[in-house]
């Protein structure tokens, strides 16, 4: 079965690494319609998002996230409308959501000490989980996002 599913995915797999560049990138985030992509590239020696358009091949603007870098552990919702990561203030990590149709930043700093080091978004980005480290643990936490967000729900869904 793995030698089936490599060959249905070898030339998908071609096409949207040939549209993303020649830089190197990491931990990919796929948009829940599957038309945005998000990656993590260098840019001025930083990790930094980079979100591209699949169907156009063009990298969108984040200049919400300019001043919150280095990035890692990007999610995106269903039409990428939020874009979760996790970004460092001094030396303070911190869950930080950008909302590319208002242009605003969510941060979600967590109290007790806890530094967040993996997160994953709903793709209606009503719930985020996250990876924390305290104290030498880690565990899972979920955050309920309902209050904070709209829902970004496939077209022709409603809540």
């Amino acid at each position: 079965m793995a030698l089936g599913l490599a060959g249905c995915m070898g030339p998908r797999a071609q096409r949207a690494a040939g549209a993303l560049g020649d830089r190197s990138q990491q931990e990919p985030a796929l948009s829940g319609s599957g038309r945005h992509l998000a990656v993590i590239t260098e840019q001025r020696g930083r990790p930094t998002v980079q979100l591209r358009d699949l169907s156009s091949g063009s990298t969108l603007s984040l200049p919400q996230l300019n001043r919150h870098q280095p990035h890692s552990s990007p999610s995106l919702s269903w039409n990428a409308r939020y874009l979760a990561l996790i970004s460092q203030r001094g030396q303070r990590r911190l869950a930080v959501i950008a909302d590319r149709l208002t242009g605003r930043i969510h941060q979600l700093p967590l109290p007790g000490g806890r530094d967040p080091i993996r997160l994953s978004l709903s793709p209606d980005a009503s719930q985020l989980a996250l990876q924390v480290a305290s104290q030498g643990q880690w565990r899972v936490e979920l955050l309920d996002l309902s209050d904070l967000l709209e829902a970004d729900r496939p077209a022709g869904i409603s809540p």
